[in-house]
C-alpha cells in the first residue's frame, strides 16, 4: 500500500474522532491516546473505508508488482497508478512487455487500415470500488518500432451480455 496524502488525512481524521469518543469513556489522556491508537487502524478499514468507497471511487495504491498484476487482474487499477508515474514500461520490447504483464487482452482498432493494430496493446484494470461507478478502466500501450513511447488510460462502459 501507498501511502498518500488522501489516507492520512482520513486516518488522522479517524483517530481523532476515536479519541474525542474514548475520552468520554475514561478521562486518563495516557490510556485514552493508546486505546485510541489502537482502534483507529479497525475503525477505519472496516468502517470508514467502506463508506469512502460507497460513494466516491477513491481507492489504495499500490506499487507494481509483475506477481500481482497477473495474479489479481480485477485489481489492476491499485498498480496502474504506479507503473504509469514510474514510466516502467517506456523504452521496453513487446516481449519485456509480455513477460511483464501477459499477453495482451485486446488490440486496438485502426480505423485507416480496418484492422487491429498490432502496436496498440490493451489491459483491463478492472472496476473501481463505488456504488455509482458504471465504467471500467482499461490501459492501452502504444508501440513504435517494438518499443513502448505511450500508456494510456481510458474509461470504458461495462457491458453485460444479455443470456437467451
Amino acid at each position: 500500500m501507498i501511502i498518500s496524502a488522501p489516507l492520512v488525512i482520513f486516518m488522522c481524521i479517524t483517530f481523532v474522532l476515536v479519541f474525542l469518543f474514548v475520552k468520554t469513556i475514561d478521562r486518563r489522556k495516557w490510556l485514552t491516546f493508546l486505546v485510541s491508537l489502537v482502534i483507529t487502524p479497525f475503525i477505519y478499514f472496516y468502517a470508514v473505508y467502506p463508506i469512502i468507497n460507497i460513494f466516491s471511487d477513491y481507492h489504495h495504491q499500490k506499487y507494481f508488482s509483475a506477481k500481482l498484476w497477473k495474479e489479481k487482474p480485477a485489481l489492476r487499477y491499485e498498480l496502474s497508478d504506479d507503473m504509469i508515474a514510474s514510466e516502467i514500461l517506456i523504452g521496453m520490447t513487446k516481449q519485456d512487455v509480455e513477460v511483464q504483464l501477459g499477453p495482451y487482452e485486446w488490440l486496438s482498432w485502426d480505423f485507416g487500415t480496418e484492422t487491429h493494430d498490432n502496436n496498440r496493446w490493451n489491459y483491463g484494470l478492472g472496476i473501481e470500488p463505488g456504488a455509482f461507478n458504471t465504467e471500467k478502466e482499461c490501459i492501452e500501450i502504444v508501440f513504435n518500432n517494438d518499443k513502448v513511447i505511450d500508456t494510456r488510460v481510458y474509461k470504458e462502459a461495462i457491458k453485460f451480455d444479455a443470456k437467451d
